[in-house]
């Protein structure tokens, strides 16, 4: 239904609509695992979901350059005799190409992590993960910057330069986390950094490149040198309050400074923002810890802030990973309740950013190889059986936004679209007996159910007034009894191994939420009163047409 209602019409509780922007930073990007993973039929069913129903419009993951994917070539391969040398490097993207030919039947677009070496450039190999991918600084910059320059200009044969310079390059990831994403010195990322932002401007000045791609914010001095110190974190690990402690990021003082000096390109700034922190102790224990709900919030005001009194003021900004907590084993990321907690911060962060890529979409995710079970804690909006988690929900909810603002409620948003006019609107209970307090990260689904018992429910009133003669409106819910499909798994006594009659079950309950119709009266105004258990996520948005 297309609801021809111009903003100056539409009322919100009596008040005229505020007409600000709504950027839809939680659907620019989202994260997937590795590169290798998107040749699977699963992942790329996922993701066409994804794109489907979540309007997702770019996906970035890990391991481009890395041996699964076969692109940097030194030596035949032998199979069962030895492999010979080739006389110079040769590049192969059959691989590649199947992957970015899938993103790209979708409608979406790579958002390009240049990552990590082949085995035949890295200084150290086997660095991290199970399937060992080789994160070091390369034994031959020139040779590096030779595979960056001769992909891109694949690409642009292949898909043509207006469609290129379309995806954004990133230039590694989390480099401060030495030895694991990166072994070298953080001034020898830079110097990958600059070879790679003035070698692919040097293709194309259009083409748009940036990073450092640093991991979380810390409250002290481990990454202010050349490489971590664990030392520096002993005063965060102890601390009684943590969220009284000065929260900043990590390298991007340092990075702006570098490319200012040597007039390095860079066109956007990367960061990753989890709301955690992992410190060690006197002792040498390493102490989890959460930050408030709004940490996510006040990491990204601070980033503006800085972006803004930098010689970058007009780059853009994405969070190139977000999430609950950094941890594929988090039962939390399974939940209802973390669904609550990511409309709160997506809403709240919209304004501050490009994008805030969520990490990930799907649980085809191989970090520390397979998941063992269905709900395993596995970052994905779906699960490996292709199971709609709450998360899934609440970002489709999300997705059914307009792009204008009519309202902000302290618990919620009503907008509209500038192309339609549709109004539709987001509402959640993020329960009061939170607090300020955060999701602490929890190792079984077992383990999360405790916050069930939060509360109290909470009543949701708005009247909208403008809108067509009697518009009809869906309304749509999940919260404990609906939706909650990692909760009718643990009911089913949490099997391991789903049979098919089993699976088919959960995909019924996982897609089966409260819905309603609402009507708007014959002088168009629509009364919305509705009350929210805790946990709940609340989508309002046109009906669709009767037949």
């Amino acid at each position: 239904m297309v609801l021809d209602a111009p903003v100056s019409t539409v009322l919100a509780d009596g008040r005229a609509a505020t007409d600000l922007t709504l950027r839809h930073v939680w659907n620019e990007c989202v994260g997937a695992g590795r590169a290798s993973e998107a040749l699977r039929a699963d992942w790329q069913a996922h993701f066409r979901e994804a794109v489907d129903l979540l309007g997702v419009r770019h996906v970035r993951f890990h391991g481009l350059f890395h041996d699964d994917m076969f692109v940097y070539r030194t030596e035949d391969g032998g199979g069962f005799g030895p492999p010979q040398p080739l006389p110079e490097p040769v590049y192969t993207f059959s691989y590649v190409d199947k992957v970015f030919d899938a993103i790209l039947a979708t409608g979406a677009r790579p958002f390009v992590e240049l990552g990590f070496m082949p085995r035949a450039l890295a200084t150290q190999t086997e660095t991290l993960f199970w399937w060992k991918a080789h994160c070091s600084p390369p034994n031959d910059m020139g040779r590096w910057v030779e595979l960056v320059t001769t992909t891109v200009r694949h690409w642009i044969d292949r898909y043509g330069i207006h469609e290129v310079r379309r995806w954004p390059f990133e230039v590694w990831n989390e480099p401060n986390l030495v030895p694991h994403f990166w072994t070298g010195t953080r001034t020898e990322y830079f110097e990958l950094y600059e070879a790679t932002a003035k070698a692919i401007k040097e293709i194309d000045p259009q083409l748009r490149v940036g990073g450092p791609s640093t991991s979380v914010f810390v409250p002290d001095a481990r990454y202010a040198g050349e490489y971590h110190d664990p030392s520096l974190e002993v005063a965060t690990a102890e601390a009684d309050s943590p969220d009284s402690l000065d929260w900043q990021p990590v390298w991007i003082h340092e990075f702006l400074a570098y490319c200012a000096e040597r007039d390095v390109p860079l066109d956007f700034l990367s960061t990753h923002l989890y709301p955690t922190d992992y410190a060690a102790d006197s002792t040498g224990r390493g102490k989890a810890i959460t930050r408030q709900r709004d940490a996510t919030h006040v990491d990204l005001q601070l980033m503006r802030r800085l972006m803004a009194d930098s010689p970058y003021p007009d780059a853009e900004l994405h969070i190139t990973e977000w999430s609950t907590s950094p941890s594929s084993r988090d039962a939390m990321h399974d939940t209802l309740f973390a669904a609550a907690y990511i409309v709160r911060a997506f809403l709240k962060g919209a304004s501050m950013a490009e994008s805030i890529s969520y990490w990930t979409f799907t649980d085809v995710f191989e970090e520390g190889g397979g998941g063992i079970g269905p709900f395993h804690g596995g970052f994905g909006l779906i699960n490996e059986q292709g199971l709609h988690k709450p998360t899934f929900h609440a970002m489709a909810m999300l997705n059914r936004l307009g792009d204008r603002v009519v309202a902000e409620t302290p618990h919620g948003i009503i907008t509209r679209s500038s192309l339609t006019g549709a109004v539709s609107a987001v509402f959640y209970n993020y329960p009061d007996d939170m607090g300020t307090t955060g999701l602490e990260a929890r190792r079984t689904y077992a383990d999360t159910r405790e916050l069930a018992r939060m509360g109290p429910a909470r009543r949701i009133r708005h009247t909208l007034e403008g809108l067509p003669a009697g518009a009809r409106f869906t309304l749509e819910i999940v919260d404990w009894e609906s939706g909650n499909v990692a909760e009718a798994w643990y009911a089913m006594g949490a099997p391991l191994n789903l049979s098919p009659a089993q699976t088919e079950e959960l995909r019924d309950v996982a897609d089966r939420l409260r819905r309603s119709i609402l009507t708007a009266s014959e002088d168009g105004t629509l009364r919305i009163d509705l009350e929210l258990p805790p946990w709940a996520v609340a989508s309002l948005a046109p009906a669709p047409d009767l037949p």
